[in-house]
């Protein structure tokens, strides 16, 4: 799969530009405020539908301007036009060949897509909604059902949730409507946790191989999936703890509390790694999510890499250059120092385009 073009109208910093991109390796150069990561974002958010940096799409248009466009032309096996209109009225419209979707979830998964940003080593020190989500992110793009099904989990957990703070005020409480919601959440909780289990022992192996290639160690990655699901299901749980559930207002209970467990040799990550090894941890994780992606659909995922060479030491620099240069899709790498990628890039026999900023 490869972008061969890019419109940008009042898109972040771009009042307006086009890209045409004609080589599989696309460097992209400049100072810092330049639009680099901006360039990364627009194909990221036409691959998946919204912003990879921000929550609000709004704060993805031109400071004082109303509205923003982009689109791109996709080569896979046909040519496609992908577009996405953000209307003055914030009203979002999403295309593909002139074709509008009437629901988004449904473009997920056709434009397969992996980025690796500096503010990705939250996968490590933040807490586990930033890991939930990563894992989200990747079988999304595997399974459509997935995606359906957390969106109707996410819709319930709201609903149970309003209704267990509505009962704080209540004397008399209808545990009718409890029971349909915990029904509600237990059906589509078993396909998320059976998704994830699946697609979390991929990861797990697949990520300690990759760092070790890294970061030229023989080290012990470990991924651990923590769920309640384990040894019970979630209407059980449910059930049992409904009245913690009452008197905290909340649902304490769910695949929306699962989490990665992340350790190096034995010894937590975020306790045990050096900068060097959270940096090889990070690539060892997204090349890892790449690869099940690749495995999985019938196109190679675009790899986008903003300012991955900063602070990185020459060993695992080559060794990412060399696992780079292995894949057969297209890379977008952006740096502030253009020597520092033309050294980078030097000694590989695939052609290189390079776009100053």
């Amino acid at each position: 799969m490869r972008v061969q073009q890019l419109y940008l109208y009042q898109f972040k910093n771009y009042a307006e530009h086009e890209f045409h991109f004609h080589e599989q390796i696309v460097c992209i150069t400049g100072k810092n405020g330049s639009g680099k990561t901006s360039l990364l974002d627009a194909i990221y958010f036409l691959c998946f539908t919204k912003s990879y940096f921000v929550h609000s799409d709004a704060y993805c248009v031109m400071h004082e301007k109303q509205g923003m466009r982009i689109k791109a032309e996709f080569e896979k096996e046909n040519s496609y036009q992908v577009q996405c209109i953000l209307r003055e009225n914030g009203k979002k419209e999403f295309a593909i060949n002139e074709l509008p979707y009437t629901q988004f979830s449904k473009h997920i998964g056709k434009f397969p897509v992996v980025i690796i940003t500096p503010d990705d080593t939250q996968l490590i020190t933040e807490g586990s909604e930033v890991r939930r989500k990563f894992v989200d992110i990747l079988i999304s793009q595997l399974d459509e059902n997935y995606m359906r099904n957390l969106m109707a989990y996410n819709k319930v957990l709201q609903q149970r949730n309003s209704l267990l703070k509505k009962w704080h005020e209540l004397a008399d409480k209808d545990y009718a409507v409890l029971d349909i919601y915990d029904d509600q959440l237990n059906e589509y909780a078993r396909p998320i946790y059976t998704a994830r289990k699946l697609y979390i022992a991929q990861l797990k192996q697949k990520t300690n191989t990759i760092y070790n290639f890294i970061s030229e160690a023989s080290e012990n990655i470990e991924i651990e999936y923590q769920t309640q699901l384990h040894q019970i299901e979630l209407i059980e749980l449910l059930r049992q703890n409904r009245q913690k559930d009452i008197v905290t207002q909340r649902s304490n209970y769910g695949i929306h509390k699962d989490d990665l467990y992340l350790t190096l040799n034995e010894m937590p990550l975020k306790i045990a790694a050096s900068q060097g090894q959270r940096k090889s941890f990070l690539f060892g994780i997204k090349f890892a999510q790449f690869e099940i992606l690749k495995a999985n659909l019938d196109t190679t995922p675009l790899l986008l890499l903003d300012d991955i060479f900063e602070k990185l030491d020459e060993k695992r620099g080559e060794k990412l250059i060399q696992f780079i240069s292995n894949q057969d899709t297209q890379v977008f790498i952006t740096d502030t120092h253009i020597e520092r990628l033309q050294d980078a890039f030097a000694g590989i026999e695939k052609k290189v385009q390079w776009i100053e900023l």
